[in-house]
């Protein structure tokens, strides 16, 4: 599909600077024409007025060749006339050639981003189906294990409701992930950036991650300025939300996570630290994919996880004209890092 819409749109490339060429090779065509019929007509009338200053007869009488014949030559006008002709049709021929590489060439940069945003989003499609195909596949499979059951008491069917619950809750957990990433993924979106302090921002967000830390004996450690920046604090708690959340999540139990800040030409630095199992080497440069979770030992004890946490928050990162990355040590530390620009104007999207 998209070769054969780059090569309409070469074609139709190509059609309008071939129609832009040709119209102005008639128009210097018969320009060149005019001019070279104006200068033999000039010319012959000079010389036959030098004629008649020396007396000389212009027209032919029975013993002479007639001097305008030799005056006029029209074969020489229309040589020329002929050559102009062919140099423009040499012109546009390479003209043609050229603006047929270029016209391509330009068409494929032309449609790349949609081609791109394309695969991008079937990619999702395609993840999204295999992501909801197995809690699915797990809700089907222990109902049609049930039905068949000879003996079916209530316990039993207080089992499968439960273990259905269960199901439901990661297809609610996946379906509202889904559409957090679709809303900051959406260029048509529109987000509000406002002053707000960055502070208050992680303290909500700790607050909210708090529950969830208390439950492994979790402390988290906060020192953060109290700095104002230009942004949209609904979705920087959802970014420090995520972060925290990954580090709570992924700590050993009796530890401690930790969030601090530094301004850093220009930009606020925020670092969100944890004394978790680590991420290997191989896993950092792909850690922001959507649904790429690392190896098993990261995801065994975190069956509620789809990997889609990160993308999330590298998406509210961008929107806000910031960068995140990660350091780690495996098997005692993961550190993400979050720069956010200090001074920057409003924007959708």
């Amino acid at each position: 599909m998209f070769h054969s819409a780059r090569i309409k749109l070469t074609g139709w490339y190509l059609l309008i600077i071939m129609s832009v060429s040709l119209a102005f090779s008639i128009v210097i065509y018969h320009q060149l024409t005019w001019e070279i019929n104006r200068f033999e007509q000039a010319q012959r009338y000079g010389f036959e007025r030098r004629l008649r200053d020396f007396d000389l007869p212009i027209e032919a009488d029975h013993n002479s060749r007639p001097l305008r014949i030799l005056i006029e030559n029209p074969e020489l006008v229309e040589e020329i006339e002929r050559r102009v002709a062919v140099t423009l049709m040499i012109i546009n021929g390479g003209i043609l050639f050229m603006a047929g590489a270029l016209s391509y060439f330009l068409a494929g940069k032309t449609l790349q981003p949609i081609q791109d945003m394309m695969d991008e989003q079937n990619r999702f499609i395609s993840d999204a189906s295999h992501e909801l195909k197995t809690p699915l596949t797990s809700l089907k499979t222990a109902m049609e294990v049930f039905l068949r059951g000879k003996k079916k008491n209530l316990n039993d069917a207080k089992t499968i409701i439960g273990e259905s619950i269960v199901e439901v809750n990661k297809l609610q957990s996946l379906s509202e992930s889904l559409l957090q990433l679709a809303q900051y993924q959406n260029p048509n979106g529109h987000t509000l950036f406002e002053q707000i302090l960055i502070s208050d921002v992680v303290n909500k967000a700790v607050s909210n991650i708090k529950p969830i830390a208390k439950k492994k004996n979790i402390m988290i450690k906060t020192d953060v300025e109290d700095r104002k920046i230009k942004g949209n604090k609904y979705s920087l708690e959802d970014l420090f939300k995520i972060l925290l959340d990954n580090a709570v999540k992924y700590s050993q139990v009796n530890t401690s996570v930790s969030i601090i800040s530094k301004k850093t030409d220009g930009y606020i630095e925020i670092e969100v630290k944890d004394q978790g199992i680590g991420i290997d080497d191989k896993d950092l440069p792909r850690i922001f994919e959507r649904f790429y979770r690392a190896d098993i030992a990261r995801t065994k004890n975190s069956h509620d996880g789809y990997g889609l946490g990160l993308s999330i928050a590298k998406k509210i990162v961008e929107i806000h004209h910031g960068s995140i990355g990660v350091k780690s040590k495996v098997k005692q530390e993961t550190t993400f890092i979050v720069r956010l620009p200090i001074k920057q104007t409003n924007r959708s999207s």
